[in-house]
């Protein structure tokens, strides 16, 4: 979960990250400098959520401007502000190794044991219960209300077609690291819905060894990206889920997230779903016309249930 942190020394935006890291493709340049030189997104999945934890505004969106042609959800705030980076502890700090464990995570206050979905990755059957974030470069994207706490804000990504443990790209410090949709934003810490958070791992890929539990990235210049489709998850093979170092997991992803980056600046996304969605400019995959319903509330938008099927009318 989140937790709170001192802004990054000027030295550490500096540092060159490690070579697990890919230079950033001229059409995900291109994406990043038009998203910010549009100031807001203009097709929000949800708004009022907050970057950073002494903001006052909490204009921050999750966006979907490009769901239908690149299959992507991004956050970002106002006048072309991005997300910042707050560091995440949750998880095994130990599995499968504890080599990785330098104790930066020690300053966090608020580490837990668990994470969103950490049933799925003990499925995989690779010897760990759960991610590391010293190992896993898992980013923490959507947000809950388990507490039912008043006023906060909520996002479920599944209703876009973003899988559980699907693969994510951060750009971030003139490079793009892949990572997974590990976890989720909660209501812990009060009212405010905080965006912008990623496991320790990812966080020191794109910064240094100086990020630490409570030593995050507080500019707003990271573009999250998560990308739809069940083609986004690279599931038990298709990652080193017991790598033993952030470099080893990170670079086993880098041939799906090349791949999916390659959706960006094309004429249209190609994405995997379980079922029909697209080409009637529905936003939720998978509840598209043609999807399976029991109640028009299983379909995206003004589609109804009929017959068992979403449809148009």
């Amino acid at each position: 979960m989140r937790s709170s942190f001192e802004i990054a020394s000027l030295c550490s935006l500096l540092l060159a990250s490690s070579s697990a890291a890919i230079s950033i493709p001229a059409n995900v340049q291109n994406l990043y400098d038009s998203i910010v030189r549009q100031g807001e997104c203009k097709n929000k999945a949800a708004t009022g959520f907050y970057a950073l934890s002494d903001g006052t505004n909490g204009n921050f969106s999750y966006c979907q401007d490009h769901l239908d042609d690149y299959g992507i959800i991004y956050l970002q705030g106002s006048s072309g502000a991005l997300a910042d980076m707050d560091i995440d502890c949750d998880g095994n700090q130990d599995e499968p190794s504890s080599s990785a464990n330098d104790g930066r995570c020690g300053k966090s206050s608020d580490t837990q044991s668990d994470t969103s979905y950490e049933d799925t990755v003990k499925s995989y059957g690779k010897g760990i219960s759960n991610l590391n974030p010293y190992i896993h470069t898992y980013v923490v994207f959507g947000n809950s209300n388990d507490g039912n706490t008043a006023g906060y804000k909520t996002f479920d990504p599944t209703k876009y077609g973003i899988e559980p443990l699907s693969l994510m790209a951060v750009v971030c410090n003139k490079q793009v690291i892949f990572g997974i949709w590990g976890d989720t934003n909660g209501d812990d810490d009060g009212s405010k819905a905080m965006v912008g958070e990623a496991a320790i791992s990812t966080g020191t890929l794109c910064f240094g060894d100086s990020i630490t539990g409570d030593n995050g990235h507080s500019d707003l210049d990271i573009l999250y990206i998560a990308f739809n489709g069940t083609d986004a998850v690279p599931g038990a093979s298709g990652a080193k889920w017991d790598a033993t170092s952030a470099d080893d997991f990170e670079s086993s992803l880098e041939t799906l997230g090349t791949k999916l980056l390659e959706r960006i600046g094309s004429s249209g996304s190609s994405v995997t779903t379980n079922s029909t969605s697209g080409g009637d400019g529905c936003s939720w995959s998978g509840h598209c016309a043609g999807a399976s319903c029991s109640t028009s509330d299983d379909c995206s938008g003004d589609m109804v249930c009929s017959s068992g099927t979403c449809s148009l009318s």
